[in-house]
């Protein structure tokens, strides 16, 4: 157990240091505010709106508008190919576009789709390349199954239609994007969406409809479309650190994370003595908090919730405390784990999923390694039989039927001389007095029981 704790503090402080070291990604080659001012130029920062939209995507696009404002840049352009991915990131996303003081751009160069098509709506102004889509944004799960509910179905349909609004769109192909029930009459490109579609367009179909203002082949003529001359572009993109935590915060990563980090410290604080499991747990928890803390997720009181709820489950293992101790402890592990996270629902069934794949795990591996069990630090196993070689006392055994005299009045004990040894017996009952012979009847374990000769 020394030794764990030994790697824990260990590698506890590494983590600290890791996290404290990373208080931000980095966004390298960005030139400041007086480069471009010594050159004349206007900076027009690109952000790539890339992959599936999840909370990395978003922390990144959060600290990029932070950037571009900080530098006084003129536009953002948002370069999006995207197939969607988590409609809550997207709305922060959309919140943020919106709020921006400064002028957006969506340039679409493959596909806006889903939540793709939110983000694209929420900007000042939308161009797309040939060949490239904007739409299809019904609600679908995980595994890419449409969801049919109607409540969820009208709150999203409610958001595309706000967005579309916003920039002075036609919200009823927002809502046909979202809802497959409604009929949508498009006369611009002579299509009528029936019950059971969903809208998707297509560069020309989108310009037609008024959700493209121009269809564009390069980013200078996006640009230029937005009225911004003698521009430097300044290309932002997201940190290895970043990428990694897009990746740890995602649903499934994060909830194998807290499997390895609870199956792992539970084994090696059941198990002692493996030390690989007590690693790969920390390496868990490390990584799980490190995710959510580059992506804006999780604090400092976290990661303390966390190394007190350790501390507290391991003091139940020793000190008493009715489970006080105990409960002190899961309390503060789940709140840790709950508050790194950004969605509190899914961070309680990523860890409920996780703790019960862990007690699984756990419970096989104690019965395995059951001699092993912490357990058996508070259990006494030496046997003190006779077969071990311990006896309760020297055995008399060879004393029955032997005659002795007795050294002292037996009322009932005292003592007898037998040989040349001094023995304290008992009577079995009847005084004797002393100087008389007796003679020994029964051995009764310690006691010896002795009765008098020629009475």
């Amino acid at each position: 157990m020394r030794h764990f704790w030994k790697r824990f503090i260990s590698f506890g402080l590494l983590t600290v240091m890791l996290i404290a070291g990373i208080s931000g990604a980095v966004l390298g080659g960005i030139p400041d505010k007086a480069q471009a001012a010594a050159a004349g130029k206007k900076l027009v920062y690109v952000i790539p709106v890339a992959h599936e939209i999840e909370s990395g995507l978003q922390r990144f696009l959060e600290r990029s508008f932070e950037k571009a404002e900080e530098a006084q840049a003129s536009l953002i352009v948002l370069e999006v190919n995207t197939p969607g991915g988590i409609l809550g990131n997207a709305m922060e996303i959309g919140k943020l576009i919106l709020e921006s003081k400064i002028p957006t751009l969506a340039y679409v160069k493959g596909e806006a789709a889903s939540a793709g098509s939110y983000i694209s709506l929420c900007a000042d102004q939308i161009v797309m390349a040939d060949g490239s889509m904007i739409g299809a944004a019904s609600i679908v799960d995980s595994l890419g199954r449409s969801v049919d509910n109607p409540k969820y179905t009208a709150a999203w349909s409610s958001v595309m239609v706000a967005a579309a609004q916003a920039n002075k769109r036609n919200a009823d192909i927002a809502a046909g994007m979202v809802d497959k029930n409604i009929v949508v009459e498009m006369k611009a490109i002579s299509r009528v969406k029936k019950q059971g579609e969903i809208i998707s367009l297509s560069a020309q179909d989108a310009l037609a409809v008024g959700y493209a203002d121009r269809i564009v082949k390069s980013m200078d003529e996006a640009v230029q479309f937005a009225g911004i001359s003698d521009y430097q572009l300044v290309q932002v993109e997201q940190s290895w650190m970043e990428k990694l935590a897009g990746w740890i915060t995602s649903p499934v990563v994060s909830t194998l994370l807290l499997f390895l980090g609870i199956a792992g410290v539970a084994i090696e604080l059941i198990v002692p003595g493996f030390g690989i499991p007590g690693i790969v747990g920390l390496l868990g928890f490390g990584l799980y908090f490190f995710g959510n803390y580059v992506a804006g997720f999780a604090e400092q009181e976290s990661l303390v919730l966390f190394v007190l709820g350790i501390i507290l489950l391991v003091l139940e293992l020793f000190v008493p405390s009715f489970g006080i101790l105990g409960i002190l402890g899961s309390g503060s592990l789940i709140a840790s784990v709950v508050m790194a996270a950004f969605d509190t629902s899914s961070a309680l069934v990523s860890l409920g999923i996780a703790f019960v794949a862990a007690v699984i795990v756990v419970i096989i591996v104690a019965r395995i390694f059951k001699h092993r069990g912490i357990w058996n630090r508070f259990i006494l196993k030496d046997r003190l039989t006779t077969e071990e070689g311990y006896v309760s006392s020297t055995s008399k055994s060879d004393l029955l039927h032997r005659e002795g005299v007795s050294l002292t009045p037996l009322r009932p004990s005292g003592a007898v001389q037998i040989g040349e040894e001094r023995v304290d017996v008992v009577t079995d009952g009847s005084f004797i007095d002393a100087n008389r012979k007796v003679v020994v009847t029964r051995i009764d374990g310690t006691r010896i029981i002795v009765r008098e000769l020629d009475k």
